[in-house]
């Protein structure tokens, strides 16, 4: 395939493509529809060709992908271009949704002249605009590397040479960004309680006249302000426990009576989230609250970690690293131009989940985001020249001044965690909330158990050395901590003793190529130093994958291996001892580091600049986060280690674990872990002092509702239920029980649904589970989720199903298949309407696809808890009197949150499939009242899924369905 090089795309041929056929666009203007073999040896004939999502398209051909700078016209990159901010599918039906153009059914390769022409109309619209200067003044580096739509645009815009002195200065977006100020701090907020009145009538002016009837509704958010009312104690927080079903509106239910408590109090309410989905849904509903742009933008804001935003200082280390190369690589060029468009023009500079769309990876490179964020805690804070532009300065502070914040679990429990370790000679960079909104709550057992889990292992050890040491004469830009403290150094001769103590101590700790080494592979390169010898992090963790070794059970080539660690083998105990010796040796200079800093700041006001005092303090808060408190968690694992093995009723469950790293393909990390055996323990104990009040809500905080019997639920069995949800959820360890409420689902789900266990499909057969879904999918013509327990069952069925569906018209996309994130996949799902998807437990509770995009779920079996040693030990200590009834409500609860995926509006219909003849009658109770479950054959589901889905008219290949 050529080379874009000057060429203009006017009369390119043009390319979209499935797994089975492509639609090509010949430059002579004659459309073929040919195989994918066919399709992929005219490709190597013709001119650059128009296409969207060229990463995607190519692979659907068999071939790989090049990276950049491309041989095509992508129209993506060109859409990102103008518009570095608006959301849009990576498909031709989701550009064009996005341009306000009709699509056709199906969309063939002539379509995409139609929407290039949309763009070129576009882009001489915003040639009036400021947005013309922007674009232009990154068109020569742009142009340098080659890039596809370089002259297209140049032409377009008419562009005139830039009046830039350096070409990148285009990329120095930090010079152009605006600064955040600081404010008086905010006062304490009030305690006025919100009434159900009050509530009622906030969210009657959200909803307006014409919106939807949702019984149950205003009920639920007068529910809610009991979470509002003062509290009676320190540590008394009120609590409610609310259970609202699908479809009641929740979250306007929550958002009305907090933003009245805001109001009021002068105080902010934290609403929290367990996926990423949910707090974009959130967002967008707060638009109906504050319709004005500015209003809002002062009123609500999201907030995350830091490592989820662009780091400036990170991009200027890229941007001066690529400006001193003499011929700089065109990929980078091109990747780090996008970037500096959108980051000129981004709201906050979220890169994961934000208005970075989530297939610019797959496209410039993971490499360009990846390295952009601060993932190793490497933040200088007040010594950083971009501190007054940096996006997460700027989110901190709007979410001071803020009526509503918008965080995830991970966050608000950090933040709790450290606020409730924290002592009172540095404040925390956060004000702690006094309201906290949990929605999702049925994840928090899972998100306190994250939080709150320590890991040995030799990842976290080497990096703990990489932010001590830096990059140790690597290409990498990591910073070490002498580097981070230089400037304070300069002036506080002090902290050089303690600096270089914490420096000679920190080559304990695994040395670059530990992973090497410890897998017994020879590196003729690397010298045999001493400290390589002798190193005692090393020795121990080569220990734990010893005992790991000997006392693993099943196979040796599983993803994740574990075992207890008692009792300790005289081997690990012996290495366990100089290595806590090396971490003693390094946490006494830690400590003294940090007296030190403190030392710096008990100095009269006018000796520090504000600026300087803030940089120290958060360099102290950042040496007993990233390292004093890791290291004396960790010298407290090793002493259990060299222990005696604990009691059975200890809090804490320790555990080997040889497990794959996700962001390094092929390699295993080996580390002993420490989790609380109930997690719920640490978070009411860091939840339970500053919470005035809590709420926690799900549409499935029970793993069944009761059935109605003449009198209504059976109260026993009420109890019995209510009473399992608090345990699991932690409410038991605070001193006021909850206050409940549940408000039923208003769907007739009797009428709305169909449940289907499918009892002809052989467990273990692969062959037999793939044309199970082949079949179901056909059957309802698309708009189906498919949800696997194991990645490789859910691999293997992709493999053997994508090209008969592709045949069919339905395409298929695949969570661990295609390289996009969860939200963009979901997205697609969500406007190509017979399409169809394969996800894990991450896409169950993601999915928020309203209409007929999603009407069929199948489970491939029961979702039966993973019987590792965490669940062995938590049931018995959750659950100890009938561990099998532990394992039952956990499996109801997935049932019923994909169950829930299902239906989403009063007018969805939807079929629910299980192709598990195994699956027992007592988890039924997991579905709403009145859905009849059927144990039917694949055929006769097959017939039922025909039959009661509405089927609406798409274009489909000749070779369409196999009957059954």
């Amino acid at each position: 395939m050529p080379t874009p090089s000057r060429a203009l795309p006017y009369d390119a041929p043009a390319l979209v493509t499935t797994r089975a056929r492509a639609s090509v666009l010949t430059p002579d203007g004659e459309l073929l529809s040919l195989d994918a073999n066919e399709a992929a040896q005219l490709l190597a004939t013709l001119p650059p060709p128009l296409l969207i999502h060229g990463p995607a398209t190519i692979r659907r051909l068999g071939l790989t992908p090049p990276g950049q700078v491309v041989p095509w016209f992508d129209l993506l990159e060109l859409f990102l271009f103008l518009f570095p901010t608006r959301p849009v599918v990576p498909t031709p039906r989701g550009m064009a949704l996005a341009l306000g153009v009709m699509a056709p059914d199906p969309c063939e390769a002539d379509f995409l002249h139609h929407l290039l022409e949309t763009l070129r109309q576009s882009l001489t619209r915003l040639a009036e605009t400021g947005e013309a200067d922007t674009m232009q003044a990154l068109l020569p580096l742009l142009s340098r590397a080659g890039w596809a739509w370089a002259a297209f645009v140049e032409t377009e815009l008419a562009a005139t040479p830039s009046r830039q002195r350096h070409p990148y200065e285009a990329l120095r977006v930090w010079r152009r960004l605006p600064r955040w100020e600081e404010m008086a701090q905010r006062p304490p907020p009030g305690s006025r309680p919100v009434s159900p009145v009050e509530a009622r009538t906030r969210l009657s002016a959200i909803l307006g006249d014409k919106a939807e009837t949702r019984p149950g509704q205003a009920d639920y958010a007068s529910a809610v302000t009991h979470a509002l009312a003062p509290r009676e104690g320190f540590g008394i927080p009120e609590i409610v426990l609310a259970e609202a079903g699908t479809g009641t509106g929740k979250t306007l239910g929550y958002i009305a009576p907090a933003s009245v408590w805001a109001e009021q109090n002068d105080g902010p309410v934290w609403i929290s989230t367990y996926t990423r989905h949910l707090q974009r849904q959130i967002e967008q509903e707060l638009h109906r609250l504050y319709p004005d742009d500015a209003e809002r933008r002062n009123t609500v804001v999201l907030r995350k970690g830091r490592e989820n935003y662009l780091c400036l200082l990170n991009m200027e280390d890229a941007v001066n690293t690529l400006a001193s190369r003499p011929n700089p690589s065109p990929a980078a060029l091109v990747g780090l131009s996008m970037l500096a468009r959108w980051a000129e023009a981004t709201e906050d500079g979220d890169l994961m989940g934000g208005d970075l769309p989530g297939w610019f990876g797959d496209i410039f490179g993971t490499s360009t985001i990846y390295g952009m964020a601060d993932r190793r805690g490497e933040c200088i804070h007040g010594a950083c020249p971009h501190y007054q532009t940096c996006f997460v300065e700027h989110s901190i502070r709007r979410a001071r001044g803020a009526n509503l914040v918008i965080a995830n679990h991970a966050l608000v429990l950090s933040q709790a965690s450290w606020a409730s370790l924290a002592r009172d000679d540095v404040p925390d960079e956060d004000q702690l909330p006094t309201r906290y909104f949990f929605d999702e709550g049925h994840h928090l057992p899972e998100a306190a158990d994250s939080a709150f889990s320590l890991a040995l292992s030799g990842l976290e050890a080497a990096e703990l050395r990489r932010w001590l040491l830096g990059a140790e004469g690597s290409r990498s830009r990591a910073r070490g901590l002498r580097r981070r403290l230089e400037d304070l150094v300069a002036t506080s001769p002090a902290l050089e003793s303690p600096l270089d103590a914490i420096l000679s101590a920190a080559h304990a700790l695994p040395a670059p190529g530990w992973l090497g080494r410890l897998n017994g592979e020879d590196d003729a390169t690397e010298p045999e130093v001493p400290e390589l010898i002798t190193n005692s992090a090393e020795q121990f963790f080569r220990a734990l994958r010893a005992q790991l070794e000997a006392r693993r059970i099943g196979a040796a080539g599983q993803d994740t291996s574990e075992c207890e660690l008692h009792p300790a083998g005289e081997t690990l105990r012996g290495a366990a001892d100089p290595f806590d010796t090396a971490l003693r040796r390094l946490l006494t200079p830690l400590e003294t580091l940090v007296e030190r800093l403190k030392a710096l700041l008990s100095e009269p006001d006018d000796a520090l600049e504000a600026a300087q005092r803030l940089r120290i303090e958060a360099m102290i808060r950042s040496i007993r986060r990233r390292a004093i408190s890791r290291v004396e968690g960790w010298i407290a694992m090793l002493d259990t280690a060299l222990g005696d093995t604990p009691e059975s009723g200890s809090a804490f469950i320790d555990l080997i674990r040889l497990e794959y790293v996700p962001a390094r393909p092929g390699e295993r990390d080996i580390g002993l872990h420490r989790h609380w055996r109930d997690p719920t323990i640490p978070f009411a104990s860091v939840m339970q002092g500053p919470a005035h009040g809590i709420l926690i809500t799900s549409a499935t905080l029970r793993d069944q509702t009761p059935p109605q019997g003449e009198s209504g639920p059976d109260p026993r069995l009420v109890e019995q239920g209510w009473q399992a949800a608090e345990t699991r959820l932690g409410t038991p360890h605070f001193i006021k029980p909850p206050m409940r409420a549940s408000l039923l689902s208003p769907f007739d789900y009797a009428s709305q649904t169909r449940a289907l266990i499918v009892t002809d499909v052989p467990p273990n057969d692969l062959d037999a589970l793939a044309s199970a879904y082949r079949l179901l999918f056909m059957a309802s013509e698309g708009g189906a989720l498919g949800l696997f327990t194991a990645i490789s069952r859910l691999r293997a069925v992709h493999q053997r199903i994508a090209a008969p569906l592709e045949e069919a018209g339905l395409p298929l996309y695949a969570q661990h298949v295609d390289t996009m994130d969860n939200a963009t996949l979901v997205d697609i799902f969500r406007t190509e309407l017979h399409s169809c998807l394969l996800g894990t437990d991450a896409m169950r509770d993601g999915v928020d696809v309203p209409g007929q995009a999603l009407r069929l779920v199948v489970f491939e079996r029961t979702p039966w808890p993973r019987p590792d040693i965490l669940h062995r030990e938590r049931r018995k200590a959750l659950s100890p009197d009938d561990p099998r009834d532990y394992d039952d409500r956990l499996t109801r609860m997935k049932l019923r949150q994909a169950f829930g995926r299902l239906i989403r509006k009063g007018d969805d219909r939807g079929v629910f499939v299980i192709l598990d003849r195994r699956m027992p009658s007592r988890l039924l109770s997991a579905f709403p009242e009145g859905v009849a479950v059927e144990r039917v054959s694949l055929a006769q589901a097959v017939r039922q899924i025909g039959e009661f889905l509405p089927h609406e008219p798409h274009a489909v290949t000749e070779s369409d369905p196999h009957d059954v």
